[in-house]
């Protein structure tokens, strides 16, 4: 039987992306037989702190990304902490858990309603059954819902404005703590903002209390939500997920990390830190992290990086790489991150299901997202009742001469590091490996795709198509962001 003929497509750039990106496919008959994913723009903040007082990392390394600004914000602080051996008071923990949370759940929001969804509203599905609705609820800048979400995510930014004083890039978080103490009335106004946006939860994206939807723990549950649910935007999506079978589309590799995300004040996290694969759970080791830079436009290509002996030397004349993404590894493999990792290693029953019967698909990170987004508000509301504002916020420390610290955090799209490394009271080196960087990675040192590389081959391509939607739904169910994905 003769070979069938490739073809190739260049996807890009991608609309309703934060940043650039661009993806080149291999195309052998009908299906996608192998990607290479293209971060076109080169930023170099971690060459821009080098040398710099280590407290300037607060103020630079929020400004890589408007949209998970405390996310970036919050992992500088935890590296700075750890080289000033600095414990973070209850109330600091309880403050950092709501801000975090705030802009985790509002991205988490923004990407079922503006990102994702609108692509089901456009006039090639039109003929589906859920076509009329879809396009009614999530046409681009027209659809009800579009403008309700955005309304519901700008009330909840008040979170933000009370604790941070502004958002994007508050200085509010520090390596201590943070620097807003909360009073009575403060609490009172924050519980009323987190209430509310619970109930547009559960008026308008699920159509039902939040306390049924964290009662889902099987596929199927799932499927009698789609049969015969409340019929809110959840119950749409699941719908379209099963008549594109979305639950069959874009699967990667199956391996899955998450660093851990809200502190307790025991040390543990209100969603776990580690790795599931094959269906074990493992530890996270980041000394086992390291980062390849072959099919990165970047210097040092022969050998794996370590991120505290890291480099970030970009070669433009490279005509190997093909990214400016670097390929980071965990022992050699390559990993996925977001919150299917995250509510995967924490060992959520309905997405380990989800998973364990059709992998980590389109569907299964969507509906994992979701989920996420009714646990953390549901918590929101303790974490406010536990603060006690006559307690500390922020404790003090001075900053050694030498040290080095990881600060590990979660992002909305997942794993977030920072690898810092202080000599003679200034940066010596600042290593940045964001979710997107681990989701979009190229190749590494042998050849292998990385994650989202990996989860468009077989993707389904019509021969008229320029910008086929399967693959569209893919990259989209990850969520990137290429500004945090390259430095």
């Amino acid at each position: 039987m003769s070979e069938q003929p490739k073809r190739r497509l260049i996807v890009g750039p991608f609309n309703r992306v934060e940043g650039d990106l661009e993806v080149r496919l291999e195309i052998s008959g009908a299906s996608v037989s192998a990607a290479y994913v293209n971060s076109p723009l080169f930023r170099g903040f971690e060459r821009i702190l080098e040398g710099r007082d280590p407290m300037d990392a607060l103020v630079v390394a929020p400004r890589i990304c408007g949209i998970c600004s405390v996310s970036q914000s919050h992992a500088a602080a935890l590296a700075l902490a750890g080289v000033m051996g600095l414990e973070v008071p209850h109330n600091g923990l309880l403050a950092t858990n709501l801000m975090t949370a705030t802009e985790n759940v509002a991205d988490h929001l923004t990407h079922f309603h503006l990102f994702f969804m609108p692509d089901f509203a456009r006039p090639a599905y039109e003929g589906r059954p859920w076509f009329e609705r879809a396009e009614a609820r999530f046409k681009a800048a027209q659809g009800s819902a579009v403008r309700s979400g955005t309304a519901a995510r700008a009330e909840l930014f008040h979170v933000l404005g009370i604790l941070g004083g502004k958002w994007p890039h508050t200085l509010t978080l520090q390596p201590g703590g943070v620097t807003r103490a909360v009073d009575a009335r403060d609490r009172v106004r924050l519980l009323a903002t987190v209430r509310s946006f619970r109930r547009f939860l559960e008026d308008s994206l699920f159509g039902a209390p939040l306390e049924r939807v964290l009662a889902l723990g099987a596929p199927e549950d799932l499927e009698r939500w789609r049969r015969s649910g409340p019929a809110g935007d959840f119950r749409l999506f699941l719908e379209i997920a099963e008549d594109l079978d979305l639950a069959h589309l874009g699967r990667a590799y199956g391996r899955f990390l998450s660093h851990g995300a809200y502190a307790g004040i025991e040390g543990g996290h209100l969603y776990r830190r580690g790795t599931f694969a094959n269906g074990q759970d493992a530890p996270f080791d980041p000394g086992q992290v390291a980062e390849h830079h072959r099919f990165s436009r970047m210097a040092g290509q022969d050998r794996p990086h370590p991120p505290f002996a890291g480099s970030t030397v970009p070669d433009g004349m490279d005509e190997t790489g093909y990214s400016w993404c670097k390929a980071p590894r965990l022992a050699g493999l390559p990993y996925e991150t977001g919150a299917i990792a995250r509510q995967l290693v924490d060992g959520h029953p309905l997405i380990r299901a989800l998973v364990a019967q059709d992998g980590g698909s389109v569907r299964s990170r969507v509906v994992a997202r979701l989920l996420e987004l009714a646990r953390t508000t549901d918590v929101m509301e303790s974490w406010l009742r536990a603060i006690n504002p006559a307690a500390p916020w922020c404790a003090a420390a001075e900053m050694p001469d030498s040290a080095q610290a990881v600060g590990l955090t979660e992002a909305a799209r997942g794993a977030l590091g920072h690898w810092l490394r202080v000599e003679r009271g200034r940066i010596a080196g600042y290593q940045i490996i964001a979710p997107t960087t681990w989701n979009f990675s190229p190749r590494d040192l042998d050849g292998v795709p990385g994650p989202l590389e990996q989860a468009l081959v077989g993707a389904p391509v019509q021969e008229e198509e320029r910008t086929p939607l399967s693959v569209q739904h893919i990259v989209r169910s990850f969520d990137p962001c290429m500004v945090c994905t390259v430095h």
